[in-house]
């Protein structure tokens, strides 16, 4: 059976979940990148061959960031897609927007504002998808986390990468224990947010998806032809490494029993679905304590290049970003 008709399938097992939220009103926040308009349109349209049903993106808050190009450059004809496309009602503030819809996305590409939008989300008690990265530092996503848990907002972030046929199957222990695995990803670097954050996260995603919690240490290099490379170990012994690729996505994960190659793309439609059932359910699909446990990696990651590529805990960043 070939990846589409295993999807296919794993969303009629879902219709139970789904069709319950034929009313489902999203509201989104920051139309700054493509998945915007790539999440609305599987959304709103049934000719699409990932086309979800249960819910539709009715409102929106533009966003946009003026010293990152591919959101300032981008924001005017995503924003004119919505509108005109799939009829979706702009306002001006957070808080307006939200008191008309069931759910919230936010999607600005820019992590950095995505702690005081969130903020903002609160008051509305609705649940809400944050997009990745979570935030623009490891100390703004554990103050994110904290406020979700004090104000009981329901909240989810995750990338796509997390939701591939194989990925899932390796973490449900199609090849035993995994002892080690190494995923790549391209790794398009931002001067405002630390290296990982900004797309080296998808492999990140699907590394832990894979190892599961229970990283203590990672050292930061480079590959033979100069790409970053993070070899992370785990409790136990086990090794996850991470690596730049600027050709896609994948990776193996070696088990008790067997390796499976790991880490691909299989589309948006996958996630989608995890937000609408997300959306119905209240229940975040990723326990926090994981996404926390990436996020250290990737800034410890950081630090282990400033220290000309030392071994960093990842106890050591955490208590660093938790200091007042």
């Amino acid at each position: 059976m070939n990846s589409l008709k295993l999807r296919l399938l794993a969303l009629c097992l879902a219709a139970p979940f789904l069709s319950a939220a034929a009313d489902l009103r999203i509201g989104m926040l920051g139309l700054d990148t493509s998945h915007a308009t790539a999440f609305t349109e599987i959304l709103h349209n049934p000719q699409a061959k990932d086309f979800i049903p249960g819910a539709r993106v009715v409102a929106a808050v533009k966003g946009g960031s003026s010293d990152i190009e591919s959101s300032w450059s981008r924001v005017e004809g995503y924003t004119k897609t919505l509108v005109e496309k799939h009829g979706v009602k702009l306002y001006d503030s957070i808080e307006t927007m939200a008191r008309g819809v069931d759910a919230i996305m936010i999607e600005s590409v820019d992590g950095r504002p995505h702690l005081e939008q969130f903020r903002a989300c609160l008051k509305a008690g609705k649940p809400v998808y944050i997009d990745k990265p979570l935030a623009g530092s490891l100390k703004d996503g554990l103050e994110i986390f904290r406020l979700a848990k004090k104000s009981g907002v329901p909240l989810f972030t995750a990338s796509s990468l997390r939701f591939a046929k194989n990925t899932l199957a390796a973490r449900a222990g199609a090849i035993g224990t995994v002892t080690n695995a190494v995923c790549w990803s391209p790794a398009h670097l931002d001067p405002h947010h630390p290296d990982l954050f900004w797309y080296g996260i998808h492999g990140c995603e699907a590394l832990f998806t894979v190892m599961g919690t229970g990283c203590e240490s990672v050292r930061r290099g480079t590959t033979a032809d100069g790409k970053i490379e993070v070899v992370g170990r785990w409790r136990g012994g086990r090794i996850g490494i991470f690596r730049e690729n600027d050709k896609g996505y994948g990776g193996m994960a070696q088990g008790t029993k067997g390796h499976l190659a790991v880490g691909s793309y299989d589309g948006y439609a996958p996630l989608v679905a995890e937000c609408i059932r997300f959306f119905q359910t209240k229940v975040a699909p990723v326990n926090p304590d994981e996404t926390i446990e990436i996020f250290a990696f990737m800034e410890a990651a950081d630090e282990s290049k400033r220290r000309g590529g030392a071994e960093v805990l990842l106890n050591d960043v955490l208590a660093k970003a938790r200091k007042p």
